[in-house]
């Protein structure tokens, strides 16, 4: 055997020379000294795109080289994903010369999910072994266990998911051996992180991002962001905003990043943000609304909203942050009248992978009823227009609201002659000119605060069934309402909700009018009173004065 390569950072230029990259970056060798001298139990919290998994299958290598007899355990959100992490540890072996003689030999296991290297000694375990969190961990052993991106999307955007995956990776403290090591490489993929769940369990936690972060950040990192960088800010004299990784990840790429990502998911993916949740800049909660059996036609004349936890609706996954969910109303009237209106809003798609939205708001008593709601592939196409056409007759709407940002009016003109053939209706355009996230905002956050606004259970339940998997659940509703700021950008869709908030506009402004012209009615009918009395006395005055001369 070779002797001991004692600096892992040694090994790891070693390896990246093997692979042909350029040497590697200082943020790189930083996260390479935490592996080696770190605490037994860390968090590796770096901003997507850094090579953190490659540098720790790297670790793995070294540590079997220095010392044939560890049995390390991999173990990511997918089994596919532990996978790929074996499959280049097993490749650096049989491709790097001074890493021969690890190679597999005789009876030892060699498979891409379990293997043992050459000179290990006879074991239950394998050298390496790869395992999906969710999948059989019940009997396994390992010196360290590495938890590569266990976090992802699919089995953290609901309440009970995040809660599956904080009890499920407990089970590592019953594989681990003796003083061994557990460390979690990861990017947080929601504002209630399984990585911030760890500090209080005993880990370490140590933050790289991808940018100078600004006083707000460095207030939430607080003691977490790695001391290299703070080192490294300094010596370089960078400025707020300024790139940590100028060679592989310069200002314009950055930037491009934030774009795809809108500023929330950029905040987390590469900022290391998890302090999105203040309720403050993110205003809309899903308890503030009222989630029932909705019908199309009718809908009770009282309804009182609760947050009791008996009357969470427990059927229905919520994407709200923190502990945010959904209830049933405490108490309906038993009487059922028809709607007082329905109003259909359409916002048609912009460009790129934006979707044509629509929703159909109908009011009764003061509350807003959402009974239908969807989101269309493209915006023109004559299949889109005669389903929204359809859906209006169907849901008996009495106008149709559209945005007409884009398009120039194109879309209403298309629209309104499919319509005259299926459902003659009104057809009204809007234009705003304020930015679109303060109005969304402004226009929802007084009706969820007094509760004024019931979504059919339906509703919620298909759009998050419609947009099941990590590439799509952007394009939830409830994920755009939940993570609304104030922030130009702050999602990377929006929409569905910006739809909801025309239909919910349109009400108010009806109701707006209805006040104003019932006011003026009020004062009409004061004036006519006063001048109808006038009228009485002036009268009366006449015909005394009528007797007086005649007497």
């Amino acid at each position: 055997m070779n002797s001991e390569i004692k600096s892992f950072k040694n090994f790891l230029w070693i390896v990246w020379n093997h692979l042909n990259l350029p040497d590697p970056t200082p943020i790189q060798y930083d996260i390479a000294d935490y592996l080696q001298y770190g605490p037994r139990r860390k968090t590796i919290c770096a901003f997507r795109g850094i090579g953190k998994s490659w540098i720790t299958s790297a670790y793995v290598v070294w540590r079997l080289y220095n010392d044939p007899t560890l049995n390390m355990m991999v173990v990511s959100a997918s089994k596919d994903r532990s996978d790929a992490f074996t499959t280049f540890t097993k490749r650096l072996i049989h491709e790097i010369p001074i890493l021969h003689h690890m190679i597999p030999q005789g009876d030892d296991r060699d498979s891409m999910i379990a293997f043992d290297i050459g000179g290990a000694p006879a074991s239950h375990a394998p050298s390496v072994k790869s395992v999906g969190v969710m999948g059989q961990m019940a009997g396994s052993r390992a010196d360290e266990i590495i938890a590569d991106d266990v976090e992802v999307p699919n089995n953290s955007d609901t309440v009970t998911m995040r809660l599956k995956l904080a009890e499920r990776v407990k089970e590592f403290d019953a594989i681990l051996k003796p003083g061994g090591k557990i460390t979690y490489l990861g990017t947080p993929q929601c504002e209630d992180s399984l990585y911030n769940l760890l500090i209080p369990r005993g880990y370490d936690k140590r933050i790289w991002p991808a940018e100078v972060p600004n006083d707000e950040y460095m207030e939430e990192y607080s003691s977490t962001l790695s001391p290299f960088v703070a080192e490294y800010i300094n010596d370089n004299n960078l400025s707020v905003g300024d790139p940590l990784e100028p060679t592989r990840f310069h200002k314009m790429e950055l930037e491009e990043r934030r774009a795809s990502y809108g500023n929330s998911g950029y905040a987390l993916q590469f900022m290391l943000d998890t302090s999105l949740s203040d309720a403050n800049r993110y205003p809309l909660k899903l308890s503030d609304l009222v989630v029932m059996d909705v019908d199309s036609f009718k809908a009770p004349t009282t309804i009182t909203w609760t947050n009791d936890p008996h009357r969470t609706v427990q059927d229905l996954p919520s994407v709200g942050m923190g502990k945010d969910k959904y209830y049933y109303p405490a108490a309906t009237s038993d009487a059922y009248i028809p709607y007082d209106g329905a109003v259909m809003a359409i916002d048609p798609s912009g460009r790129g992978s934006d979707k044509t939205a629509w929703c159909v708001l109908k009011q009764l008593g003061g509350n807003l009823w959402l009974t239908a709601q969807g989101q269309l592939e493209g915006g023109y196409e004559d299949e889109n227009l005669l389903y929204m056409a359809r859906m209006a007759k169907e849901q008996n709407v009495n106008e149709i609201i559209i945005e007409s940002n884009f398009g120039d009016g194109m879309f209403t003109e298309l629209f309104k002659k499919i319509l005259n053939n299926v459902y003659p209706c009104t057809v009204e355009e809007v234009r705003h000119h304020t930015q679109k996230e303060q109005r969304i905002i402004d226009t929802l956050e007084p009706m969820m605060n007094q509760h004024r606004l019931i979504i059919d259970k339906k509703i919620i339940s298909n759009d998050y069934k419609e947009y099941s998997t990590s590439r799509t659940h952007h394009y939830r509703m409830m994920y755009q309402m939940t993570r609304m700021t104030r922030d130009r950008g702050a999602v990377l869709k929006d929409d569905a909700i910006d739809c909801l908030a025309i239909g919910v506009n349109y009400w108010i402004e009806q109701v707006s009018l209805d006040q104003t012209q019932r006011e003026t009615q009020r004062h009409e009918e004061l004036l006519d009173k006063l001048h109808e009395d006038f009228m009485v006395g002036h009268q009366l005055a006449v015909a005394k004065s009528d007797s007086w001369i005649r007497h």
